[in-house]
């Protein structure tokens, strides 16, 4: 806004206040004005946006305080009877002129001298929100003021985390607000969700959601990047003899797993792309066998396997452990 505009407009009376108004009751009138004529409340009322295009700009001005003492000065300059009219003999340039070699009074002074009459040191900068460059407002004055980022909780199934779903979340205002939650998303993620926080009060972009997800834990499957894991117990004859198995995938069919003979507990095996599946790529099931030893024999079990221990290689599986234990 040109500095000349200054001098035309009355921000004080745009708003309706006291040029000896506080800024809190500065920033009260302006939110209150702002709501009363914000578009979203006047849809195709022009009479409304202009004026709260004009209740935008004096707040934009007066809000700020080097601003709002620069304006105040310029106003009370053209109080008097030479009021910088365009054309008019004691017009805008004159101000100017008067700090011209040979102008008015024959003064032999700079620019510095021209800021510094406005309250500001030498060297005063045009565009940077001085000297009449509004730095706040509403389009093209300083650019409007960014609603506010709203924060928010959900929690998920394990499964729809891993899957991913739209989810409906009930907004501050009690609206419904549907969510699309992407495949992988994992415990402590946050989303965003753009434009959906809250409004700008003066016209500009709308703030943000940012949704922290919270993932409970599965009775079965863990995560690991893209990769589930899970833990499957098999008897000590499976793991000695050797034995086929069967092993639940998340939320689908089972698979069948050859457990090879002599397969101690810990081993893990690898079932290809049953894991996590996402944009990025796709994980794997990884079985971990836990051998389960038997905690009831009864008579015949408990002969049978002292049989066995008779028979078995006489091998101590601590040995090697010992060995290192000593190095």
């Amino acid at each position: 806004m040109a500095s000349q505009d200054w001098f035309d407009k009355d921000f004080y009376k745009v708003l309706g206040v006291s040029k000896d108004v506080s800024d809190a009751d500065l920033k009260k009138t302006y939110r209150k004005l702002a709501r009363t004529y914000h578009p979203d409340s006047n849809a195709g009322d022009p009479t409304a946006e202009a004026k709260f295009k004009e209740v935008s700009e004096a707040y934009s001005v007066l809000s700020d305080k080097e601003q709002r003492a620069e304006y105040d000065q310029l106003r009370a300059m053209g109080s008097g009877s030479a009021r910088f009219q365009p054309g008019a003999s004691g017009g805008f340039e004159d101000v100017f002129s008067r700090f011209q070699p040979g102008g008015a009074g024959g003064q032999q002074a700079d620019f510095d001298d021209l800021f510094a009459m406005f309250g500001q040191q030498g060297g005063g900068r045009f565009g940077s929100g001085r000297f009449g460059q509004p730095s706040g407002g509403f389009r093209g004055f300083g650019g409007p003021q960014r609603g506010a980022d709203v924060t928010a909780r959900t929690t998920l199934d394990f499964t729809t985390a891993v899957r991913g779903e739209t989810i409906t979340l009930q907004g501050d205002d009690g609206k419904p607000i549907k969510v699309k939650i992407p495949a992988g998303v994992s415990d402590g993620q946050k989303i965003k969700l753009r434009g959906r926080g809250r409004p700008s009060p003066d016209g500009g972009e709308s703030g943000d959601i940012v949704l922290t997800v919270g993932v409970r834990p599965h009775p079965v499957f863990t995560r690991e990047g893209l990769n589930l894991r899970i833990h499957v117990p098999v008897t000590f004859t499976e793991a000695a003899l050797g034995a086929t198995i069967e092993v639940p995938t998340l939320g689908g069919d089972s698979v069948k797993l050859r457990v090879a003979p002599g397969t101690p507990s810990g081993r893990v095996l690898r079932v290809k792309g049953r894991g996590v599946q996402t944009a990025k790529g796709t994980g794997d099931l990884l079985a971990e066998v836990q051998v389960a030893v038997p905690t009831h024999l009864d008579g015949p079990a408990r002969e049978a396997l002292e049989r066995f221990h008779e028979l078995e290689p006489k091998e101590n599986p601590r040995a090697d452990l010992m060995a290192k234990a000593r190095e």
